[in-house]
């Protein structure tokens, strides 16, 4: 948003634009008559790719008997890892988290005989690189299911968010994207002062917003950490003296 601000002597300057606010491509300028300053925002977007995947996989098993329950997690443990496998994933790349043991008997507050005495859960953590091996995993995952294997926690039996998508190399970006917002605004500041008939001096002000990481499309519901394709936003403000 512009401020832009005039002594009373040169009050004219104002005309036409007390109530202009536009866009001049990638900046954004609004403004009204009070002083010798303009006020402008600039955008830089990029498009990018994720470029690692951790994906937390729980399953759990039921029985009567502990070493039932035990032998059906060390069998569903096996089917996830040789479902990973086929879609290109190493041993290196996963680990094996969080085994839980729960005995309902012993649980002080349940009424009645559980159905299964015995719950267990364990956790498959994935970490890698290969970020379309773990899309298409995730795709997949009802091979599990198909195989027996009840993906969910001891809380709720439900699979979560699916595999978190990271964009890594945000350091790498942002130089070029501050210069080409700071680009953007000048280009805004210099439209404007076409317009209304002064010239662009030197920076009185700058001030960076955050980096926002959002879905590249930008739909209801969309959750960003569960998306490949990410874009990449930021917007300086910059206050531009003006000239005769």
């Amino acid at each position: 948003m512009f401020d832009m601000r005039l002594p009373v002597s040169a009050a004219l300057l104002a005309l036409g634009i007390a109530a202009a606010g536009w866009f001049t491509g990638n900046g954004i300028v609004k403004a009204r008559a009070t002083d010798r300053y303009v006020t402008v925002k600039g955008l830089a977007e990029r498009d990018v790719q994720a470029d690692r995947a951790v994906w937390s996989i729980s399953f759990v098993a039921a029985s009567d008997s502990l070493d039932t329950a035990r032998k059906k997690l060390l069998a569903d443990r096996r089917a996830v890892l040789d479902f990973l496998t086929r879609h290109g994933l190493t041993d290196a790349e996963t680990e094996m988290q969080n085994l839980r043991v729960i005995d309902q008997e012993a649980r002080t507050y349940t009424s009645g005989q559980p159905t299964n005495r015995y719950l267990l859960q364990q956790t498959t953590l994935v970490r890698t690189d290969k970020v379309d091996a773990i899309a298409s995993a995730a795709e997949n995952i009802g091979a599990l299911l198909d195989a027996g294997v009840i993906l969910g926690n001891l809380d709720g039996y439900d699979q979560g968010r699916g595999p978190h998508f990271l964009f890594t190399r945000l350091n790498d970006i942002k130089p070029a994207m501050i210069a080409e917002a700071t680009a953007n605004a000048r280009l805004a500041a210099g439209q404007f002062a076409s317009d209304s008939q002064t010239a662009v001096g030197g920076v009185r002000r700058a001030r960076q917003g955050f980096f926002e990481i959002q879905p590249a499309d930008n739909a209801p519901g969309l959750y960003e950490p569960g998306q490949i394709h990410k874009k990449i936003r930021i917007v300086v403000t910059m206050d531009y003296l003006l000239t005769d």
